[in-house]
């Protein structure tokens, strides 16, 4: 099972108002042929808090079926209560995820203290089957994941990584430190992709790594061989897409991009909107312009 690396969170294809299993089975393997390590499922671009329980334990079943044991396959779990992500941790082990993703619960925001969080992930990490990555996305939850909190549970030996998805870098760089060198760290900010593994991320999970996969891969590969004039280069390339697939337009603007190199994207799940037509230009154009690049 390999963590170190570029890992794509893939987006959640519709037809007609149910998951599109066919298009989803197809994205996967056009993945495959490239040099991803993984694939993360039900992620935040994968809209998990949109999907119900069968539908995402379908999802799970459909790329396990179509991605390789060779790369890693990381699901996401979480939910508000401890009881339900256990259970959804449970079913996602049976279906054939290597790890859990189980992002941090936020809907009492003003009582998820250090405490709180520490609470969580070990009862969840005491009875998952299989082993769990922490997820700070403070974007989408508006809760933090704070090193200390992080540090506590680092130790836990079902608890393996996190995927530190803030673009602080301070903060990043401070749960490096605090936590041990076996404890996998993966930056989920594509601007500040480079800079992460600078500071010692072991990878990625980045949306733009499913647009773009190998270029993503080459950053981190550059990076890895102290090519550090040629990786922030590149890095600021690949930054005005990032952003635009980011902060800028989110899943919307990740499945507009990838209808538009050929795979299957589709609309989002309503309440999530379309993106808007200046946005649809600015990617088409940020696509034209890596399209040029090559990869050594």
């Amino acid at each position: 099972m390999n963590l170190e690396g570029v890992f794509s969170p893939i987006p959640t294809p519709f037809k007609n108002g149910a998951v599109d299993h066919a298009g989803l089975a197809g994205n996967v393997g056009r993945w495959i042929q490239t040099r991803l390590a993984g694939l993360v499922v039900l992620g935040s671009n994968g809209e998990a808090p949109l999907l119900d329980d069968a539908e995402a334990d379908a999802v799970i079943e459909t790329v396990r079926a179509h991605l390789p044991r060779s790369r890693t396959l990381i699901g996401g779990v979480g939910r508000e209560s401890t009881a339900a992500t256990i259970a959804a941790a449970t079913r996602a082990a049976r279906t054939g995820v290597d790890i859990v993703l189980v992002r941090t619960p936020s809907f009492y925001k003003n009582m998820m203290t250090s405490d709180a969080f520490v609470r969580y992930y070990t009862e969840v990490a005491d009875a998952s089957p299989v082993p769990v990555l922490l997820y700070n996305v403070s974007l989408y939850t508006g809760v933090n994941l704070l090193p200390d909190a992080v540090e506590r549970l680092a130790v836990h030996p079902n608890i393996v990584g996190m995927k530190e998805s803030n673009a602080d870098l301070v903060q990043l760089a401070e749960t490096i430190a605090r936590t041990a060198d076996d404890f996998v760290v993966l930056g989920g900010s594509a601007p500040t992709f480079c800079h992460a593994l600078c500071a010692g991320a072991d990878g990625g999970v980045l949306a733009i790594s499913g647009v773009v996969p190998d270029l993503c891969v080459e950053l981190f590969d550059l990076v890895r061989a102290q090519r550090h004039a040629e990786a922030f280069a590149l890095q600021s390339r690949l930054t005005p897409l990032g952003r635009l697939l980011g902060t800028m337009t989110g899943v919307a603007g990740l499945k507009y991009a990838l209808d538009q190199i050929g795979y299957v994207g589709g609309p989002t799940r309503p309440p999530l909107g379309t993106v808007p037509l200046e946005a649809q230009t600015q990617i088409r154009d940020q696509l034209a312009a890596l399209a040029t690049l090559t990869t050594k």
